[in-house]
C-alpha cells in the first residue's frame, strides 16, 4: 500500500510539473498536511491586454474552506509562480523547476517588431513607436504625437524632407520655392526645441520616408507608426507606399486626422458623398459641435535605448538642391518678410496679437470700419503659412478667436463682427477645399473623373 502511495504521488507532482513548469515543488522530505495551505498566483496580467484574460465568476474566488483562500489566475494558458506553504515546524527543502515557453505571448518584449493584435490597448504591448511628423508641426492639439505617447513605452517623432518635393517640375518651375524651403525649416527647427524641452528630440532626415521610416522602425523595433492623414494625390500616394513597405516589417501604420476645423468623422455624411459646392456643404457642417483641442503635454516618453539613433542635422537650402542667393536681396540682407519666421511658437504668438487686435476694434459692421485697420489694406489674419504647415491647428485659432468674442460678448459663446465672425467663415472655406480635395484624391474617385465646382488649390 505504501509503494502505490508513493507511486500515485510521484505522478501527480510529475502531472503538476508539467503542467506549471515554474511551481515550486516541495521536495520529498517535506510533508504537506491537508488543511491550513494557501496558494498564491501571479500573473503577466500587466503586460498584456485585458481581452487576452479571462475574467473570474465572484463565487469562484472563495472556497468553502475557511482556512483556504483561492486566488484564481487570469491567463490560464500563461506561465503563472505558484507559492506552496505549510504550518510544518520543520524547514521546508524547496525545489524550483523552469522553463521557456514557446509561447510568444509569454516574452512581450521580443527584438524584432510585431503587429499588435488590439491597437486600442497598444499601451500594455507597444514598447517603441515612431512619429512620422508631415504637415503637423506642432505639439499643441496634436492626437497623433499624444497617442503615440500614451500608447508606448518609447517614441521617436521623425521629420523627412522627400528629395521628390525639390528640384523641378515638369514645367520648369520649383517644386518648393526657396521661401517656403525657408519657412519649413525654421518650423522644424522650432518643432525639435518644443520636443527637446518636454524630453524628447526630433529625428530629421533627407530621404523618401517609405526607406527612412522602414530603416528606423528595424533600428529601434518599432511596433506601430503614427501619422496623420493628408489630403493631396501625392500625399495620399506617399500614405499607400509606407503602409506597403510597413506591412512588409509587421508594423501597424496609425492615421489620425487634424487638418480641419470639423473633424472628418463627425461629418453628416460620407466623404464621397460630400456635396460639391461650397453652400451645400456649410449648410449640412455649419451647426456640427467642433471637438475640444487637445493640451501639449508637459512631459514626452523618451527615445527608444535600442538603435542609438543620431537625431541629424536640420539641412541648409544647399543641402535640398536650392539657391541661398534667391532669398536675399541687392544689398546682402534677407529680403523675405521678417515676421514671417516658422514655427509653432511664432504661430501661437500672431494668433494672440491677432485676437487682441480683434478685441480692440470696435464691433461695427466693414462699411463703418476705416481703412487701415484688419477690414483694410491689411484685411487677412496673416496665419496661413503657419496653418498650411500645421504649425497651428484651426481648432486652436477657433477656440482662442473664440475666447476674445465671450470676452466682448460679456460670457457669451458667439462669435462677434469684430474680426472673428469673417474668420470662421474662412476656416469653412479651408475645411471645404480640404475635403473636397480629399474626396477627388481617391483612386476611385479618379477613375469617376467626377469634376469638382471648387478650386482645391486656395487656402491650403
Amino acid at each position: 500500500m505504501d509503494s502505490n502511495h508513493t507511486m500515485a504521488e510521484n505522478q501527480d507532482l510529475k502531472v503538476e510539473e508539467e503542467q506549471n513548469p515554474l511551481a515550486v515543488v516541495p521536495s520529498k522530505e517535506t510533508t504537506v498536511p491537508p488543511f491550513a495551505a494557501a496558494s498564491l498566483s501571479l500573473s503577466l496580467s500587466t503586460t498584456l491586454p485585458s481581452h487576452f484574460f479571462v475574467q473570474p465568476k465572484t463565487s469562484a474566488l472563495f472556497s468553502a474552506h475557511p482556512n483556504k483562500v483561492k486566488v484564481p489566475t487570469q491567463a490560464s494558458s500563461l506561465t503563472h509562480l505558484s507559492l506552496s506553504t505549510t504550518t510544518s515546524p520543520s524547514p521546508s527543502k524547496i525545489s524550483f523547476k523552469s522553463t521557456i515557453s514557446a509561447n510568444p505571448l509569454q516574452n512581450p518584449l521580443t527584438l524584432g517588431p510585431h503587429r499588435p493584435l488590439d491597437p486600442s490597448n497598444g499601451a500594455a504591448i507597444r514598447r517603441a513607436s515612431i512619429v512620422w511628423f508631415r504637415n503637423d508641426l506642432r505639439v499643441h492639439d496634436n492626437e497623433c504625437l499624444n497617442s503615440a505617447n500614451n500608447e508606448s513605452m518609447s517614441v521617436l517623432p521623425v521629420y523627412c524632407f522627400d528629395p521628390r518635393d525639390y528640384g523641378k517640375s515638369s514645367s520648369g518651375f520649383d517644386k518648393t520655392g526657396p521661401y517656403r524651403a525657408t519657412f519649413l525649416i525654421e518650423s522644424v527647427s522650432n518643432l525639435r526645441k518644443n520636443l527637446q524641452a518636454r524630453g524628447s528630440d526630433l529625428v530629421v532626415r533627407i530621404g523618401k520616408p517609405e526607406t527612412v521610416l522602414v530603416e528606423m522602425a528595424k533600428a529601434i523595433g518599432a511596433d506601430a507608426v503614427y501619422a496623420h492623414r493628408e489630403v493631396s494625390h501625392d500625399e495620399v500616394k506617399a500614405e499607400e507606399r509606407i503602409e506597403a513597405a510597413m506591412k512588409e516589417e509587421n508594423v501597424e501604420v496609425k492615421y489620425f486626422w487634424g487638418s480641419t476645423l470639423f473633424h472628418a468623422d463627425d461629418l453628416p455624411f460620407k466623404l464621397e458623398d460630400m456635396p460639391t459646392n461650397y453652400g451645400g456643404f456649410r449648410e449640412r457642417v455649419q451647426k456640427l459641435e467642433i471637438r475640444k483641442t487637445i493640451e501639449a503635454l508637459d512631459q514626452l516618453k523618451g527615445l527608444p535605448s535600442r538603435g542609438d539613433v543620431e537625431p541629424g542635422d536640420i539641412p541648409s537650402l544647399m543641402d535640398l538642391g536650392l539657391n541661398p542667393s534667391a532669398t536675399m536681396a541687392q544689398n546682402g540682407k534677407s529680403a523675405a518678410n521678417t515676421s514671417m519666421v516658422g514655427g509653432e511658437t511664432e504661430a501661437l504668438q500672431k494668433l494672440r496679437k491677432f485676437a487682441a487686435e480683434c478685441e480692440a476694434q470696435p464691433q461695427k459692421g466693414h462699411a463703418d470700419v476705416k481703412q487701415g485697420s484688419i477690414y483694410g489694406a491689411n484685411f487677412s489674419c496673416k496665419i496661413s503659412p503657419w496653418l498650411a504647415m500645421g504649425c497651428l491647428s484651426p481648432r486652436t485659432m477657433f477656440d482662442e478667436l473664440k475666447k476674445t468674442a465671450s470676452s466682448q460678448n460679456n460670457g457669451g459663446s458667439g462669435i462677434s463682427n469684430n474680426g472673428t465672425n469673417w474668420l470662421m467663415f474662412e476656416l469653412l472655406w479651408r475645411d471645404f477645399f480640404r475635403f473636397i480635395t480629399k474626396k477627388y484624391s481617391s483612386a476611385k474617385q479618379q477613375r469617376e473623373g467626377a469634376p469638382a465646382t471648387a478650386c482645391t488649390g486656395a487656402l491650403a
